[in-house]
């Protein structure tokens, strides 16, 4: 039995897998995310372990048998979010998340003072990476920096307090603007660039590579037996390729979550950073991975559901499809500023079209069509690259929408493969590489992609409505963008 968690931005999940990969159980608890000031977005690191003892609890309560047969645990998480610690690990401040947007200063700092940045980490520095933010606390919370003894990722948090070790991956410590991708270790001129020395930093695992055990007053707590092995885990997107089976080069994988990801595997370091592709490491020895990252992709559903009195999602969902109509509403999805291809921390959402006839069912149409429009962006700018991309599955909350599939199916102008389970991407994913640091096995024969319950295609005359209006959409980026920094001040 093999237990995965994953620590998502709105909750954190476990999922217990069995021999078989076949998922048993899981339990999720909600986080919060507090935002005391525009472009901020920050969580309490000990919310994060609270809420994943609350899961444990569920599951070993439904669960007993199967939790004291768990043999491993493998961890997933948000990536990029700063967690700062003291020389006691007390943690110093709330973390500063994936989706925060105030150091964009702090970037262009960081470039100027080691201008081989993109060179070294493959990636241009945006707000969202991990070491500005650093910069950016280093510059306003100076006590707080002082204080800075150890900083870990999210889910790295949570491996401190399962186990005790301070180690990371390569898939998630290649978000944090510290790690030379191409050599798969930390980079002394980045770490340099921001004043932090090597001791601050996490020891660095593959994914599939155990970092220690559990101890054993979490384990009496939990309901597992003493000696669990904790393996190192990957960044959500990284494990969500896993779970997916996206792992040999050009394999493909569509995130619909909180964020949006269009991921793609690799056997080289390849990156692209003039059209804010990241370039990061798999979590799996000797391979990488490009991804466009948009920052708002099913939340921006979630939002346009709660502003217009929805039910629910999945209700407004059903809304749109029975309206089956073109509302002529262009969205864009900047709710959170955005990544690719803009590395833009001032863009904002919009809503263009508006009319007395406009309905809740055309708002959420044009929402589900905005967030395919930027994938649109995301996919053109990994082509760009060079990148070839094949086999694309997608995983998510949102992938569960067959209508969302069409609409994206139809916008790409490819097929969308959705595998069964795939609302769990990321915490199955984790699940395997616990496997694999206990077993040892080929990952080829343990990472293969589930059985896929359906596939979209792409509308023909979605596909040649779409080609028009994805011009519109750009064209009202390109014409806002001064708005949008005026309204920033």
């Amino acid at each position: 039995m093999y237990l995965g968690i994953d620590l998502g931005t709105s909750s954190v999940k476990l999922l217990l897998v069995d021999e078989q990969q076949q998922a048993v159980d899981e339990h999720a608890v909600a986080l919060a995310v507090t935002r005391p000031q525009p472009l901020w977005s920050e969580q309490d690191p000990e919310a994060w372990w609270s809420a994943t003892c609350t899961a444990a609890a569920a599951l070993r309560a439904r669960r007993p048998g199967e939790m004291a047969r768990v043999a491993a645990i493998g961890l997933a998480g948000q990536m990029h979010g700063a967690t700062l610690l003291d020389a006691r690990d007390r943690v110093l401040r709330p973390a500063i998340l994936w989706n925060d947007g105030r150091s964009a200063a702090q970037c262009r700092e960081l470039e100027r003072r080691e201008p081989r940045t993109r060179a070294i980490t493959g990636n241009r520095a945006m707000p969202g990476f991990t070491a500005p933010k650093l910069l950016w606390v280093a510059q306003h919370e100076p006590d707080v920096f002082r204080a800075v003894a150890r900083v870990l990722l999210p889910k790295d948090f949570l491996r401190l307090k399962l186990s005790g070790d301070a180690a990371s991956d390569m898939s998630d410590a290649a978000g944090t603007l510290w790690l030379d991708v191409a050599a798969r270790s930390w980079s002394p001129e980045m770490l340099a660039a921001t004043d932090l020395p090597d001791s601050a930093m996490p020891r660095l695992y593959e994914g599939s590579e155990p970092t220690g055990q559990v101890r054993d007053a979490v384990a009496d707590a939990w309901g597992l037996r003493r000696g669990v092995i904790v393996a190192a885990g990957a960044g959500d997107n990284a494990a969500g390729a896993v779970g997916a089976g996206v792992i040999h080069p050009g394999d493909a994988l569509l995130s619909l979550g909180t964020s949006g990801v269009y991921f793609v595997a690799g056997d080289r370091f390849a990156p692209n950073p003039e059209r804010a592709v990241h370039a990061f490491c798999h979590c799996l020895p000797v391979s990488w991975h490009q991804m466009s990252v948009l920052l708002s992709a099913a939340s921006c559903l979630a939002w346009v559901a709660g502003v217009t009195g929805a039910a629910s999602e999945g209700a407004l969902l059903d809304e749109i499809t029975a309206a089956a109509r073109d509302p002529r509403v262009i969205f864009l999805p900047y709710l959170s500023g955005e990544r690719t291809p803009h590395d833009d921390p001032d863009a904002k959402g919009v809503l263009f079209g508006l009319s007395h006839a406009t309905t809740r069912a055309d708002l959420g149409r044009a929402v589900l069509e905005g967030v395919a429009f930027a994938f649109v962006d995301a996919q053109d700018a990994l082509l760009a690259a060079g990148t070839t991309i094949g086999t694309v599955s997608v995983i998510g909350g949102g992938a569960r929408s067959a209508l969302w599939g069409r609409i994206l199916a139809s916008a790409l102008d490819r097929p969308l493969l959705h595998h069964a389970g795939a609302e769990r991407g990321p915490a199955f994913g984790a699940a395997r590489l616990a496997r694999l640091a206990v077993t040892g096995e080929d990952p080829a024969r343990v990472c293969t992609p589930p059985a896929a319950d359906r596939t979209s295609t792409p509308d023909a005359a979605l596909r040649a409505l779409y080609g028009e209006r994805v011009e519109l959409y750009r064209r009202l980026y390109r014409e806002l963008r001064p708005s949008f920094v005026a309204l920033a001040g």
